[in-house]
């Protein structure tokens, strides 16, 4: 066990170093709370309900609305400040008889343990309370909330009950107890008499959780008729962290139940650039696309004897003088 508040009891003069453990603890099934039909986790946010932006944790303060509406915002210092004596010490304030405490009045159970060089005078209050069959009415302060609390021995160990205070317990104010409801002696008679049939002394082990072995058995039945699934990744939403997105997309796609197609050499370079078609084609129109370019580059061929003869044109000036007197002599 893990302690959860470390102090003294003040017994008089003497103080007792102690550590507080938690006496009880749940053994319901949870659940969480998931999407239908992916199973993702269901996460909440810390909204604000103004500017609608999400709040981080060290940005929240705790705020209590006086009865006109205002609102009144106190922060950790503030808490730190007020004066609350019991933070690390249980005080122990009367002796009574348990038997004049209701069980309305408990909260929740604690074991202590002494602490150190403690043993001692923990084991001399915990004789003494057993030796006088009396509990110890103390108070304490756990998370910032002051309680009173019954401290009593229980197999050789200190326990302590946190309590409600009285302004705490409710008072039942329904409308039956004003009324006279007659009773015939008839039916009294027989009620104790079942009453007594089903006495016995109280061994809680004899009562199981019906429920919760029930609830246990659905989920094993569904385990081994196959009627589970793999837990599904959750996002990684940490807040400014770089998203993988070739890897985000890759994993929709497998998720889908598609293929993810494998990542190409010819991603990086493209030797048609220059070419003025789109570049997104389809495999059917990438064979015209080959024809085209080759018919681009024949004609190029054809120009090297074009300008030849444009060459030798120059170097022999004397023809076209020759070819225009013979067009005159025609004329």
């Amino acid at each position: 066990m893990r302690s959860i508040w470390r102090g003294a009891v003040s017994f008089g003069l003497v103080s007792i170093a102690v550590k507080l453990y938690s006496a009880t603890e749940d053994h319901d099934i949870r659940f969480h709370q998931v999407h239908a039909t992916d199973g993702g986790r269901v996460k909440y946010k810390r909204v604000c309900s103004v500017d609608g932006e999400e709040v981080e944790y060290n940005d929240i303060a705790k705020g209590y609305e006086l009865p006109d509406g205002q609102l009144v915002v106190l922060t950790d210092e503030d808490f730190d400040q007020l004066p609350l004596g019991t933070t690390h010490e249980i005080e122990v304030l009367q002796f009574v008889d348990q038997e004049q405490i209701d069980p309305i009045h408990f909260e929740k159970t604690y074991y202590l343990e002494p602490d150190g060089v403690a043993t001692r005078p923990y084991v001399l209050l915990r004789t003494a309370l057993e030796n006088a069959g009396q509990v110890a009415i103390t108070k304490i302060a756990i998370r910032q909330r002051e309680s009173l609390a019954a401290l009593r021995v229980r197999d050789g160990v200190l326990v302590l009950h946190t309590m409600r205070w009285p302004d705490e317990i409710r008072r039942p104010g329904f409308g039956f107890l004003d009324e006279d409801v007659p009773v015939k002696p008839a039916e009294l008679a027989m009620a104790e008499s079942l009453i007594s049939t089903m006495a016995g002394d109280f061994d809680p082990s004899a009562f199981t959780d019906d429920y919760r072995e029930a609830m246990q058995q659905l989920l094993e039945a569904k385990q081994s008729g196959g009627e589970v699934q793999q837990a599904p990744d959750a996002a990684d939403d940490g807040g400014g962290a770089v998203v993988d997105l070739m890897s985000a997309l890759r994993r929709s796609v497998e998720r889908a139940g598609g293929n993810a197609p494998a990542a190409s050499s010819s991603d990086d370079s493209d030797d048609d650039s220059s070419d003025d078609s789109p570049a997104e084609e389809t495999p059917a129109r990438k064979p015209a696309r080959k024809s085209t370019t080759a018919a681009k580059k024949a004609p190029a061929k054809k120009a090297a004897p074009k300008k030849a003869a444009a060459e030798k044109a120059d170097d022999e000036p004397a023809k076209p003088a020759k070819r225009a007197s013979r067009a005159r002599k025609t004329a």
